[in-house]
């Protein structure tokens, strides 16, 4: 299918403008439009196949070290393997585009236990264009190979959509074309899309397949979305932190939808409730360094607009029983913790005080709510550093606490599985996803942008039969 450069740019029109292009779609329609796996079980051995892979990950020196995103990828590979697919795997790793795949295409060969060769340059940012030594490559592999691709990002085109406003568009949008172009006519135009992580606006990822004939969800993202994904949505307890305060829009859109009556906060995002909290109640708080607006170009800042946001959020939240649950005291940069943060203070995790608070607020959870379900995403502090590390390290053991009780806990990946795995393990809690950013964008205000790529190019491909 080819796509001309005004359809690309009617298409990334409607990727830019999120939920406001179709406000009344839920998760579930996204999911509901989008063909699985099973749905290309027709294709005929020797068929090229494009896989977009969750392959953002560092493996270490054994197979199951650094690899759990590679590691969910091996059923939609074997899928393929076994109907003798030309499987061509490509993605992003890390931010900068002198990254490389080379250690992530050499553990995906030791987990299909077969040679998985990484084609280190195939693609012209000047031309736009498929190199013919790649395509070659690809044509004259054997039915059941896997190829990987190096480093998308390497190549210009894969961001340009980061930033992109709409009236961008016109100019960006022959270029887009040009690469989904590419990749149908001297590639594939089947499409698997298997990176739960991949939530930003990279090219390949939600420019792609608006060439494509035929789209599907990998085996692994499906399951994702379907089950544990869809459990979240019913989660009566989220537990929020994070280092930036547009994290309230997400929080905002999973209080929206009447679920949760309990909400634990750290972090800037419980800064920017704190403070609008003691509003609220007529008992002015300080949250120091955050909203001195010397600092305004710091991602811990919590500008005005976001106070007002919160104040909404807790009003409302208060009117239909909601209860926030916010540090009462912080650890700041000399590793003390202070009841009061001074003008010049900046936070760095919980102080004790907050932690014995939130694990009596827990037992009432648990108390109150069996067999209910508790969403937990990001860390409290700067747990990398042992000073602020305490915050985090006892509330993991508080998932345990719930999950010993009975609560079906989740965590949102990123960070919060990281700290997942220094302070405890994976059995500690019902279900821990491989991408925390995904999850929030899932759960929160705004659509996954690759669901609705994928949507539009199944919705495209079903008009056209």
């Amino acid at each position: 299918m080819t796509v001309s450069p005004q359809e690309m740019q009617a298409w990334c029109e409607t990727l830019l403008a999120g939920r406001s292009a179709a406000p009344n779609l839920s998760l579930a329609d996204y999911l509901d439009a989008i063909p699985s796996l099973g749905s290309l079980d027709d294709l005929p051995s020797g068929s090229t196949v494009l896989v977009r892979g969750d392959v953002d990950a560092k493996p270490g020196a054994a197979i199951g070290e650094g690899d759990i995103r590679l590691r969910s990828m091996v059923d939609t590979l074997e899928f393929g393997r076994e109907r003798g697919w030309k499987q061509v795997v490509f993605g992003h790793i890390g931010r900068k585009p002198e990254g490389s795949l080379a250690k992530v295409a050499k553990r995906l060969g030791e987990l299909l236990k077969c040679d998985v060769p990484l084609i280190a340059d195939w693609f012209d940012d000047e031309s736009i264009s498929i190199l013919p030594a790649a395509s070659e490559q690809i044509a004259a592999a054997e039915p059941g190979a896997v190829i990987v691709l190096e480093n998308t990002r390497k190549y210009k085109i894969e961001t340009v959509l980061w930033k992109a406003k709409p009236a961008d568009l016109p100019a960006l949008a022959p270029k887009l074309a040009k690469l989904a172009n590419e990749l149908a006519s001297k590639l594939s135009t089947t499409f698997v899309f298997g990176a739960l992580s991949a939530g930003s606006l990279d090219a390949c990822s939600v420019a792609v397949p608006a060439a494509m004939d035929r789209v599907a969800l990998g085996s692994y993202i499906g399951n994702e979305f379907t089950s544990p994904m869809m459990q979240c949505m019913e989660a009566k307890l989220v537990a929020f932190s994070g280092l930036k305060a547009d994290k309230l829009d997400d929080l905002e859109a999973i209080i929206g939808r009447g679920k949760v009556r309990h909400v634990f906060a750290a972090g800037s995002l419980a800064m920017a409730l704190r403070k609008a909290a003691g509003e609220l109640d007529g008992k002015p708080v300080c949250i120091g360094a955050a909203e001195n607006p010397s600092h305004s170009d710091k991602p811990y800042f919590i500008p005005a607009d976001r106070v007002e946001q919160a104040k909404r959020m807790i009003a409302d939240g208060r009117k239909k029983g909601i209860e926030f649950v916010l540090p009462v005291d912080s650890v700041i940069a000399d590793g003390t913790a202070v009841d009061e943060l001074q003008p010049g203070d900046q936070q760095f995790d919980i102080g004790p005080k907050s932690s014995a608070l939130f694990e009596e607020r827990v037992g009432k959870f648990i108390a109150d709510n069996k067999g209910a379900a508790a969403f937990h995403n990001g860390v409290f502090g700067m747990f990398e550093d042992p000073k602020f590390e305490e915050g985090t390290r006892k509330w993991m053991s508080q998932l345990k606490r719930m999950t010993d009780a009975g609560i079906e806990v989740y965590v949102g990946g990123g960070e919060g599985g990281a700290a997942l795995e220094k302070y405890g393990s994976e059995d500690w809690v019902t279900h821990v996803f491989t991408a925390g950013g995904t999850v929030l964008n899932a759960l929160g205000s705004e659509p996954v942008p690759y669901l609705v790529a994928l949507r539009n190019a199944a919705q495209q491909a079903a008009a056209t039969k």
